[in-house]
């Protein structure tokens, strides 16, 4: 079986147009491996290929080939349109709620405005719920599988850094293309080895050479974070706010401790898979934009 091109997400549209036609999938899941891949080490091809998958999800998403629209009227069933219609939607579904949650708490935890229920009131619960069933199923999901609770935390580490970078960049390439104002392309990511990535790769240290494109709007994301959880800690040390800014200072306090890889980069490590001093020093400024943009809104 070959694929369908017209659009870098070429193994998307093929299955889903086959689909369409009548193919039926069967699981099968041999004990034998059938194929042999060479995965990712680094976090620039990481980034590199995610944005151009996202890139092509997206592109399909706006085009005759919707799956809300195509699948339907090519006898595809329903449900099996909707699940194609997620996995399209996915990249927007996850960045738009991952940039706010890590800016507007924060946004607005600087600035003294509580945006939760306290956890006085019965709602705090609710919150609380939520955020518990989320994470415990992602976390049986990892355990359930054979993994450890370290593979649960770099999944989380690695899906909040593609969710805010991949998918944002991924999102806008596609909507570009579709009006006219930038070409599709196909980018292969990098399969040679590099010695000290690949040692990095072993020691389960994240590597972060790569583009300030991608590093800038993530770090300083991270600083951002710092920063309102250091006013949240005054808040609830000194001023006794810890009722009402409860959940405020959570947020960004997970935030840091899912992406201490990144604090580490900017602060401790001395090797030449840190983010470098310029980007750091960047990332601080964009955190200092966002901070008076936050007080320019709420106040």
């Amino acid at each position: 079986v070959g694929f369908m091109y017209g659009s870098v997400a070429e193994d998307y549209v093929t299955g889903f147009r086959l689909h369409c036609k009548g193919w039926i999938s069967v699981y099968y899941n041999p004990p034998r491996p059938q194929f042999l891949g060479r995965g990712i080490t680094n976090l620039d091809d990481f980034f590199v290929h995610v944005t151009r998958w996202t890139s092509g999800m997206v592109d399909v998403l706006f085009s005759k080939f919707c799956p809300l629209i195509y699948g339907p009227l090519k006898t595809s069933t329903f449900l099996q349109s909707m699940c194609y219609a997620e996995m399209a939607l996915v990249p927007i579904f996850h960045f738009l709620p991952l940039w706010c949650l890590a800016t507007i708490p924060q946004l607005c935890l600087l600035n003294g405005i509580p945006l939760y229920p306290e956890v006085s009131n019965s709602y705090f619960i609710v919150f609380s719920f939520v955020f518990l069933s989320l994470i415990s199923k992602h976390l049986y999901e990892v355990l359930s599988t054979g993994f450890t609770f370290q593979h649960w935390i770099n999944e989380q580490r690695v899906w909040m850094m593609k969710s805010v970078i991949s998918d944002l960049y991924g999102s806008v390439d596609g909507f570009m293309k579709k009006i006219g104002m930038r070409e599709a392309s196909f980018y292969l990511t990098n399969k040679v080895d590099d010695v000290d990535q690949l040692k990095r790769y072993n020691m389960g240290v994240f590597d972060f050479q790569t583009s300030i494109l991608f590093l800038a709007p993530m770090a300083a994301l991270v600083i951002l974070n710092m920063a309102s959880f250091a006013v949240g800690i005054y808040r609830v040390i000194l001023l006794g706010e810890l009722d009402k800014f409860f959940i405020q200072v959570f947020i960004p306090f997970y935030v840091i401790l899912m992406n201490y890889p990144i604090v580490e980069g900017m602060l401790i490590r001395k090797d030449g898979g840190r983010i470098p001093p310029s980007v750091t020093l960047l990332s601080a400024i964009v955190s200092l934009i966002f901070y008076f943009l936050g007080y320019i809104i709420f106040m």
